[in-house]
């Protein structure tokens, strides 16, 4: 066979079924098999979205997302997809064009150094010589995405060996010299971490994305139902546990809510699970939970201790560590006290319930976040853009299940809302997926909306439209003394026009009470579809000033005020939103 024909026959193997891509001239091999292949394609309409859409795919099935771009152009636009899975984790295959092996080296026509360029964004990067190669390296490729700490590989395909034919193998055995992720926890460090919590009289969980990847949910409120230890999580762990439980703390950080910051800081004992520590979930790591003894478990080793000292590290796979864990310490249940901490945490937590109206117009995106959870069903699965929207969602959307929040966190992806959505929905075809974006990023991938409308793809976007970059904005607010450099979007585009335009149905929503209805309507029609809702450009987040510590969010700024004008809007802010 020849080579093109190994990689479709490799892909369905794995047990691909559908690839996001674009193609070009030194994919021409490739996609002339595909024509006749059972595999289906979706053409989208620029190649970041196909790294995206294959992104939101794997982050909703938990399967190995794949998408194509050719050579040049078309693999540094899959870059920003590919290294916005690299820092989420996210299992994807990209595979893309290059030119032919004998030009490689000069400044051919379209080409660039693919390898050089995705080498620190991916776990590994693979380009065959020979069409040989290229089923071992595919089949490794699955492998490598998929176990241990979850990422993405490309593989660089020279157009001749694409062409090459060759005499395949029946049996392909990878082999990965080095490559062996640690799965089992040391059962010391688990006995180690067993008599920390045990002798802990207010312990704190926190769930990073690593729980979800997992799939070591129920480990884990098990695990907090046992030592009675309420959770907070990362962006990337919302619905790890649900936020609907009484020990549900919401997500920490930067943007967190005070109940999880300030508890915490009052800590004693904090088990880590599957997270990075990053600098939006710690602030200043000198004053991070410095009452607490920190327990890290993590399956990659690389990252307990980077950001934050551990007393007691675990590596390994959380599902399995936890249930060690778990049974270990169920040995010692009787003496474990918990009722005096959690009165704590439920008394803290009331007294942190949000006091605010839902009548305003132009509409709070409070308001919008509350009529949008209360229109969908608990299995909806929800994407959100980067900015002001995704940490509105992040705060007031209550997520009750894994793998139904698909949001980028480390890289802070704007434009990753939409076509996320639009693999979530290829990869959960019977289940409602709802994208909600800011207008910014929106418009940095809306020419997409020919992909759902061309392959029928009914998600609805939810555009929170402040004609703002808002979350730059209510920087310049509140630390640049309102000077709002460049980040007023203008008046156009209208976005019903533009939705329609594409022949996608679209509708404007600017008062209380207009969402609930027009989203379920929405999603019942099973038509792609575009809500256009107005929201007050002046609002802003609840957030922690750059580096400071944690709880710091109420008590500086009222020892301060006096000396911060910036913070006395904010605190205003504050005082509406409550939590």
């Amino acid at each position: 066979m020849k080579g093109g024909q190994a990689i479709i026959k490799s892909l369905t193997d794995a047990g691909v079924e559908v690839v996001f891509g674009y193609p070009g001239g030194v994919l021409l091999p490739l996609y002339d098999v595909i024509y006749d292949s059972n595999l289906r394609h979706i053409l989208v309409r620029h190649e970041q979205c196909a790294a995206h859409a294959a992104d939101g795919y794997a982050r909703a099935s938990g399967e190995v997302g794949v998408c194509i771009g050719t050579s040049g152009p078309g693999a540094t636009n899959l870059v920003t997809g590919i290294a916005t899975a690299y820092m989420d984790s996210s299992p994807i295959l990209a595979l893309a064009g290059q030119v032919p092996s004998h030009l490689i080296g000069n400044d051919a026509f379209q080409e660039v150094d693919t390898l050089g360029i995705t080498m620190p964004i991916t776990k590994h990067s693979f380009q065959p010589m020979k069409a040989k190669e290229i089923p071992g390296m595919i089949k490794s490729s699955f492998y490598i995405a998929s176990t241990g700490r979850p990422g993405p590989v490309v593989i660089d395909l020279p157009k001749d060996v694409q062409e090459e034919e060759f005499e395949p193998e029946k049996n392909i055995k990878i082999e990965l010299p080095g490559y062996k992720p640690t799965k089992k926890g040391h059962p010391l460090q688990i006995k180690k971490a067993a008599k920390l919590i045990i002798n802990s009289k207010k312990p704190v969980i926190l769930a990073g994305g690593g729980v979800i990847l997992s799939e070591s949910s129920l480990e884990l409120l098990k695990l907090s139902e046992t030592i009675g230890a309420p959770v907070t999580n990362t962006l990337l762990g919302k619905g790890s546990f649900p936020e609907d439980h009484e020990l549900s703390l919401g997500m920490l950080g930067m943007h967190g809510r005070k109940t999880a910051n300030f508890l915490v800081d009052e800590c004693d004992c904090l088990i880590a699970v599957g997270c990075r520590f990053s600098d939006r979930t710690t602030g200043n790591v000198d004053e991070f939970a410095k009452n607490a003894k920190i327990i890290h478990i993590d399956i990659d080793p690389a990252e307990i201790g980077k950001n934050i000292e551990v007393d007691v590290p675990i590596v390994g796979d959380a599902k399995i560590v936890l249930r060690d864990l778990l049974d270990m310490i169920i040995k010692y249940k009787s003496n474990i006290t918990t009722d005096e901490w959690v009165n704590h945490v439920k008394e803290f937590k009331n007294a942190c319930i949000p006091r605010m109206t839902y009548n305003d117009v132009p509409l709070k995106p409070q308001t919008v976040i509350k009529e949008i959870f209360d229109t969908l069903e608990d299995d909806t699965i929800v994407t959100t853009d980067v900015g002001q929207n995704q940490m509105w969602m992040a705060h007031y959307f209550t997520s009750k299940h894994p793998r139904t929040f698909l949001s980028s966190g480390g890289l802070g992806t704007m434009g990753f809302g939409f076509p996320a959505a639009m693999g979530a929905k290829v990869a959960k075809p019977e289940t409602d997926v709802v994208a909600v974006c800011g207008d910014g990023g929106f418009l940095m991938v809306c020419q997409d909306l020919a992909t759902i409308k061309e392959y029928d793809i009914p998600i609805v976007i939810c555009i929170l439209d402040n004609r703002r970059l808002g979350m730059v904005a209510q920087w310049q607010k509140l630390f640049y003394d309102k000077r709002m450099s460049h980040t007023h979007l203008g008046e156009v585009p209208d976005f019903v026009m533009l939705a329609e335009s594409f022949g996608v149905n679209a509708e404007r929503l600017e008062r209380p009470g207009d969402i609930k209805d027009c989203l379920s309507n929405a999603l019942k029609s099973g038509e792609p579809t575009l809500l256009d809702i107005i929201i007050d450009p002046e609002e802003i987040l609840p957030m922690v000033p750059p580096g400071c510590g944690l709880t710091e969010l109420v008590g500086e700024y009222k020892v301060e005020r006096e000396n911060l004008e910036e913070i006395t809007y904010h605190e205003k802010s504050q005082e509406k939103v409550g939590d």
